[in-house]
C-alpha cells in the first residue's frame, strides 16, 4: 500500500488546486451545463477520497499489503491481540488524520444541512408574515414588495415559489412564464441539493481556495441548466429581460427579508453575469459525443480511486 498511498496523495493534490483552477477558467462548461456539473461532483467526491485514502494507505502500510489485512491487523491493534508498537508513530498519526478528515467532512456535511434546514424554517416563518398565496398559481406565494424579486424555497412537499407584487406589474405574461419555468426547473432538478453539498464542501476546508471556485462554478451551472430549459418555452429575448428585471430587484430587498442563502437560488452578480453571457453571446452546444467523453471521464476518475482501495494488487 505504500505506493498507492503516494498515487492518492498526488491525485489528491491535483484535485485539491490545479484541476479545479483550470476548469474553472475554461469556457467549454457553460456549452454542456450537465456534463460539467458531472465533472465537478466527481472531483470533489474523488479528492476528498484520494485525501483520506492516502492518510489510511499509509497508515496501514505496516499492518498488510492491501486495505482489507491493513484494516484487519488495526482491529488486532484496537482489540488488544497485537502490540501498538507494530504501527509506529507517524503510522498512527496518519490513521488518526484520516479517522479526524472522515467525521469533519461527514460532520460538516451534517452541520451545512441542519444550518440551512434552519435558514429554510424561519424563512418560511417570515414569508407567512409577508406574503400571501398567488390565486391563479399553485405553490407561489407573492410578498408585498415593489422590487421586482422571484426566488424558489425548498421543502419537498412544501416547495414554493415566492415572488413579489413589483414583479408581476412589471413583467409581462410572457417574461413571468420564463420565470416561472426556471424556478420551477431548480425545484424539479433538486438544485438545492447540489448547493448544500458544494456549501457542506466549502464550510470543511474554507482554507481551500478551489473550494469557493467550486461554489461559484456549481451555482452558475445550475441557473445556466435552469435557463436552458426555460429558452424550449419562451424566446431569448424574453428571458434576457426577465433576468435582468429580477436581478435588478433582488439588491434592493433587506437582507432580512430575503435570508438569502444557498437553498433559495436568490441570483448573486456572478451567476447573473454568467447566465446573460451565456445568453447574450451564445455559443454552440458541446458536441453529445464530447459530453459523453466528459462524463465518461468524470465517472473514471472517481473510479480511480475507489479501485485502489478496493481492489487489492494495484499497486503494492
Amino acid at each position: 500500500m505504500f505506493w498507492t498511498s503516494w498515487f492518492l496523495a498526488a491525485l489528491a493534490i491535483a484535485l485539491a488546486w490545479p484541476v479545479p483552477v483550470f476548469l474553472s477558467r475554461a469556457a467549454w462548461p457553460a456549452r454542456a451545463p450537465f456534463a460539467a456539473m458531472v465533472l465537478w461532483q466527481s472531483i470533489a467526491l474523488a479528492g476528498g477520497l484520494s485525501m483520506i485514502g492516502a492518510m489510511l494507505c499509509w497508515g496501514l502500510v505496516p499492518l498488510g499489503e492491501n486495505l482489507a489485512s491493513g484494516l484487519h491487523g488495526l482491529a488486532r491493534i484496537l482489540l488488544g491481540q497485537d502490540s501498538l508498537d507494530t504501527l509506529g508513530l507517524i503510522h498512527a498519526f496518519a490513521l488518526s488524520a484520516a479517522a479526524l478528515l472522515s467525521a469533519h467532512l461527514v460532520f460538516t456535511l451534517w452541520l451545512t444541512y441542519y444550518r440551512i434546514q434552519r435558514q429554510r424554517s424561519r424563512h418560511r416563518d417570515l414569508l407567512n408574515l409577508l406574503s400571501s398565496p398567488s390565486t391563479d398559481r399553485p405553490d407561489t406565494l407573492v410578498i408585498n414588495h415593489q422590487a421586482p424579486v422571484a426566488y424558489c424555497l425548498p421543502g419537498g412537499s412544501r416547495s414554493v415559489t415566492v415572488l413579489s407584487e413589483g414583479l408581476l406589474e412589471l413583467l409581462s405574461p410572457e417574461e413571468l412564464h420564463a420565470v416561472l419555468l426556471h424556478e420551477q426547473t431548480h425545484l424539479l432538478q433538486r438544485h438545492h441539493l447540489l448547493l448544500w453539498a458544494f456549501a457542506a464542501w466549502r464550510s470543511a476546508l474554507p482554507w481551500l481556495p478551489t473550494s469557493k471556485l467550486a461554489q461559484q462554478a456549481v451555482s452558475s451551472l445550475i441557473e445556466i441548466m435552469a435557463d436552458d430549459v426555460a429558452l424550449r418555452s419562451v424566446d431569448k429575448a424574453t428571458l434576457v429581460t426577465a433576468i435582468a428585471l429580477v436581478a435588478s430587484g433582488s439588491a434592493q430587498l433587506p437582507a432580512d427579508t430575503l435570508m438569502a442563502d444557498n437553498a433559495s437560488q436568490i441570483d448573486t452578480p456572478t451567476t447573473t453575469s454568467a447566465r446573460l453571457s451565456k445568453l447574450l453571446a451564445p455559443a454552440p452546444a458541446l458536441a453529445t459525443g464530447r459530453q459523453v467523453l466528459i462524463i465518461a471521464g468524470a465517472l473514471m476518475l472517481l473510479a480511480i480511486p475507489t479501485a485502489l482501495l478496493l481492489v487489492p494488487g494495484i499497486l503494492a
